[in-house]
């Protein structure tokens, strides 16, 4: 029996079993996806809407072009991909997955980046926002914010040491920098010219462009609703089955290698395929916390499937392949975990032996209110956020496809 063929039959089953197991536990299914629906509507939605809408207007006024200009002498050194990729890079860092995914193939799309320099650029501009990893993470499920810094430093460095790694994937036959010298004024002088070329270029007005970076914006995380409650109840049935065990019961062995504690085998399958849940489930295991905190790094850097079909979904429009993104997962997932451990003595256990009344606000271990107070404030709002976009979508698509046409 030929591969494919075989991939066909598996395929074939395996959605026929998660149909019938859907089908005999419905009450199961029906909390799973109203809980992954929550997430999407109170935090998801509210959180990656303004980033999205904002980056999509950004590109098309020039400004990325002329960001490029100006990051090209760091980017294409280090990451080995043009400079537009420090804007990709940093909008992913603060609107979190899949933002990173999202700019790229938008990016390849309209030729700014190869396809190589794609793979390699989404490949470290993958990672959880700040406000998920403080809010919800530190303060929401360990309840201690003193850890936020720690998780952070480890995620956002593991981004860094995985952007490091891949500039060697994809062959050396690449043009790392013009050999031409270039001053900081000529390079000023070219980015305004960008600038201006491309505003000149794009030929929408600006309502035009606004309505259609909403219209984007909002069909992408419809997308991205849908793959969350979709991975929230397969997570479900894969506990109910009881299949979530038996893969437990061989990571577990892994862990046991590693010196880590075997309890956390659970949490970190679950993570694996839901990164909220997972978490969730390691700040409430009764192990040691620089374990916990190990795991739960590698949970935020490997994103979870859920995350990762959604990237999977966005760069199925290009011919970015999605081999490389989901390799660089792991491989963040390795390097966080290492550096939460390197790390875990120098900002948070010395941390704690110091009067924290004389450490700056971020690092005092009970002062961030802010982290507990705009997680909740985003939950409140993040609902009405929701219903007004959806409902702007709702007219501005009508007047666009329906209205439009003669009847």
């Amino acid at each position: 029996m030929s591969l494919s063929k075989f991939k066909t039959i598996f395929l074939a089953i395996f959605i026929s079993g998660l149909t019938i197991s859907i089908i005999l536990n419905p009450k199961e299914s029906l909390d799973a996806s109203t809980r992954g629906l929550e997430i999407w509507w109170e935090v998801v939605f509210p959180s990656l809407l303004p980033f999205f809408i904002v980056s999509e207007l950004l590109i098309g006024f020039g400004v990325v072009k002329f960001l490029g200009v100006l990051l090209e002498p760091l980017m294409r050194p280090i990451f080995r991909v043009p400079g537009v990729g420090g804007f990709v890079w940093a909008m992913g860092m603060a609107s979190g997955n899949p933002a990173g995914a999202k700019l790229t193939a938008r990016l390849r799309q309209e030729n700014h980046l190869t396809s190589i320099q794609a793979e390699r650029l989404v490949s470290f501009t993958s990672s959880s926002n700040p406000l998920f990893i403080f809010g919800a993470v530190a303060v929401g499920f360990f309840n201690n914010p003193a850890l936020g810094i720690l998780l952070a430093s480890a995620h956002y460095l593991g981004n860094l040491c995985v952007g490091i790694t891949m500039r060697f994937y994809g062959g050396s036959n690449e043009t790392l920098h013009d050999s031409k010298k270039v001053t900081f004024l000529s390079s000023i002088m070219t980015a305004f010219k960008e600038l201006h070329t491309t505003r000149i270029q794009e030929g929408r007005p600006l309502g035009k462009m606004l309505g259609d970076a909403v219209i984007s914006s909002i069909q992408t995380l419809l997308m991205i609703g849908g793959f969350i409650i979709l991975f929230s109840v397969f997570n479900k049935i894969l506990s109910i089955i009881h299949v979530t065990e038996m893969i437990a019961f061989i990571i577990s062995g892994i862990l046991a290698l590693f010196h880590l504690a075997t309890e956390l085998s659970v949490p970190l399958i679950t993570g694996i395929f839901e990164i909220t849940l997972g978490n969730q489930l390691v700040s409430e295991t009764n192990v040691k916390l620089v374990d916990k905190v190990m795991i739960a790094s590698f949970i935020l850097a490997f994103g979870g499937l859920s995350i990762q079909a959604q990237v999977a979904s966005i760069l199925a429009d290009t011919d970015i392949r999605f081999k490389p993104f989901f390799f660089a997962r792991i491989l963040q997932g390795v390097y966080s975990s290492f550096i939460a451990y390197l790390l875990f003595n120098p900002l948070y256990v010395n941390i704690q032996a110091y009067n924290t009344t004389d450490l700056p606000v971020m690092l005092m271990l009970h002062s961030p209110e802010w982290a507990r107070n705009y997680w909740e404030s985003v939950i409140q709002i993040g609902p009405l956020i929701t219903l007004s976009s959806l409902m702007l979508y709702v007219v501005l698509y009508g007047r666009r496809n329906v209205f439009s046409k003669p009847l």
